[in-house]
């Protein structure tokens, strides 16, 4: 008797023990009745290619891909998305059938989807997006936001020389400020977005002045620990439509779910309540 496989995904990365997809794919297998499984793997810069080429073996699907990894599996992979490349970064990887490892990046599509849940009155071309912070989240947003249609991009990032070279990337769609002049950007955004680490539980304070803020304006925070930041929370009191991270990290998990395990999983409020337990 033959026993069907039972696809294996997961997610790589150092340390790992901090990430909350292994909750959110093992909610959607049971909810769905998939047999599969998805697990976290701490796997070190130095055995990440030898791991990656070992999984396929093992009977993974594929894999997500996370800090400090998002870059250097695009040298590994055989095939990479126009996406991953523009972005410079993969956090998804699928194993196909026929050897090949598939690089793509569901970052940028996550953002757009939050987005659009939890603030689906904003329009891409009704005006500027202020973002701040210059590493691969930005890349990520950046990307999506061009692609929407946003007019113009405001961007400003503690190190200048970082957001400039975003804007040699991405185009004269970019408008570079210097960091102490960030709050600034907030007099003319339609849409407000943090892409830095500041205001994370462990992590500085977001220290940028925030009186800018207009009323009606959609502002947004990748980070979700807290889930309502010092930002969103100012943002809120103004008057701003406040969208949380945590949607981006539920929303850019669905197309790789969808492709391990053939399946298009909802993001939905008992999705929400797993990746938080």
């Amino acid at each position: 008797m033959n026993l069907p496989d039972i696809p294996l995904a997961g997610v790589i990365g150092s340390p790992i023990a901090q990430s909350k997809s292994p909750q959110i794919h093992r909610h959607w297998l049971k909810t769905y009745g998939i047999a599969g499984h998805y697990v976290p793997m701490n796997v070190h810069a130095d055995d990440l290619e030898n791991v990656i080429r070992t999984l396929p073996k093992m009977g993974f699907v594929g894999v997500n891909v996370t800090l400090p990894h998002k870059e250097k599996v695009l040298q590994i992979a055989d095939l990479v998305t126009d996406r991953a490349t523009l972005i410079g970064a993969s956090n998804t990887l699928i194993f196909r059938k026929d050897g090949k490892i598939h690089a793509d990046n569901t970052d940028g599509y996550g953002f757009i989807e939050n987005l659009k849940s939890g603030a689906p009155e904003w329009i891409p071309k009704s005006g500027p997006a202020a973002v701040l912070g210059a590493g691969g989240a930005a890349r990520a947003v950046i990307a999506s936001l061009l692609d929407a249609g946003v007019p113009e991009i405001l961007l400003s990032n503690r190190t200048r020389v970082r957001a400039e070279r975003l804007k040699d990337d991405f185009g004269s769609r970019l408008r570079i400020f210097d960091w102490v002049q960030a709050g600034n950007m907030l007099d003319h955004a339609a849409l407000v977005v943090n892409t830095t680490s500041l205001g994370m539980i462990g992590k500085g304070e977001m220290r940028v002045p925030l009186d800018g803020l207009r009323a009606h304006s959609v502002v947004t925070d990748l980070v979700y620990s807290p889930l309502k930041t010092k930002l969103l929370e100012t943002a809120e009191d103004v008057g701003c439509v406040t969208v949380d991270g945590l949607g981006m990290l539920l929303h850019q998990a669905v197309p790789a779910f969808e492709r391990w395990f053939g399946k298009r999983p909802e993001v939905d409020r008992a999705t929400r309540a797993a990746a938080l337990r």
